[in-house]
């Protein structure tokens, strides 16, 4: 049989095709208040399991496309100098960011031939010990940079970072984002343990937001969400928020559109603000994916996605921050109501 009913995709494939839901409008005053929902309790005891977790001393301090052969890359972590580069193999080499002679900032120093050349007075590091400069573990997952600090934390090392499942990067494409913010990493994490909070105070990005408590995810949450594109346009998925180690947050959508995708939030201590204030870094890391045929040829624009990906990250986080601001102050004066 040809008729023409048969060449007709069925509306259940056509719906499993196009990721696009319509909704209806809804005014951001009238949906479902979270807030009973969303109790202190619940989030503080999700924020002390986090806690409880080892890092291994590890601290994701930057984007592995951010530290070239060219230059160096250079991060105060909790009060630590710490310079990062490659060498000409590519290989990641990391240490103290003081030089050992009269204490140069060799964040400011060229690598010439993937040698760390410091521009006092010309004291070469290749990366291994020398005069007094010891080295750190340092470590590349493909999307961000990690150095282990085992003085700073003072936890059991471990050889490398704890991360998370994450979709194949071949398959992907991955940005990120980083922001600082006047906060101490709990106030971040905590921020990223409130999925309640999505769709009121992001009603830009998220709409439809429901928290499963019965998802059976005992260190973290899932939740069914709709991400809008425009206007009544929305694309439903549900997400699970789990912590891996003490300073990070992943959302990883295990249905609907982006099946696999991750959103990692990293939270990695600065040194403090010229009045003493703790700060922050918050370092995201999106890896999108999709199973969709068509998205080989995001993946072949992946350069011109990236700038998007993170502008669309930033937008949040120019929120966010501010809730993990409000909420260190108020716990630096004793008015947190958690």
């Amino acid at each position: 049989m040809t008729g023409r009913d048969e060449r007709r995709p069925s509306s259940r494939s056509l719906r499993d095709r196009v990721p696009l839901r319509l909704r209806k409008a809804v005014p951001w005053h009238r949906q479902g208040s979270t807030w009973r929902e969303a109790k202190p309790s619940v989030i503080a005891q999700a924020l002390k399991r986090a806690t409880a977790l080892p890092s291994g001393n590890w601290y994701a301090v930057a984007a592995s496309r951010e530290i070239s052969g060219r230059k160096p890359f250079g991060a105060n972590v909790a009060g630590t100098e710490v310079v990062v580069w490659r060498d000409q193999s590519g290989r990641l080499r990391a240490g103290p960011g003081s030089c050992p002679h009269l204490g140069a900032p060799l964040r400011d120093s060229p690598v010439v031939c993937g040698t760390l050349v410091c521009h006092w007075h010309g004291l070469a590091l290749e990366g291994g010990p020398f005069a007094g400069w010891v080295p750190y573990p340092v470590h590349d997952d493909g999307v961000l940079v990690w150095v282990r600090l085992d003085t700073l934390s003072g936890e059991q090392p471990l050889d490398e970072p704890v991360l998370p499942e994450r979709p194949r990067l071949a398959d992907s494409v991955a940005a990120v984002y980083t922001a600082v913010g006047v906060c101490e990493p709990e106030d971040i994490v905590a921020n990223r343990l409130d999925p309640w909070h999505g769709a009121w105070f992001h009603p830009y990005s998220f709409v439809d937001l429901t928290v499963d408590d019965a998802s059976g995810h005992d260190d973290g949450f899932a939740v069914d969400v709709s991400f809008k594109v425009a206007g009544r346009a929305v694309v439903p998925v549900r997400a699970v928020f789990t912590t891996p180690e003490p300073r990070t947050v992943v959302m990883h959508i295990t249905e609907g559109e982006g099946a696999t995708s991750v959103v990692e939030t990293h939270a990695t201590p600065l040194a403090p603000d010229a009045a003493g204030r703790p700060r922050t870094a918050v370092i995201e890391a999106v890896i999108a994916t999709s199973e969709r045929p068509g998205f080989a040829v995001a993946r072949a624009a992946a350069p011109l996605l990236r700038p998007l990906m993170r502008r669309t990250a930033g937008r949040l986080w120019r929120d966010d921050l501010a809730y993990a601001e409000r909420r260190w102050a108020l716990r630096s004066n004793g008015t947190f109501p958690g």
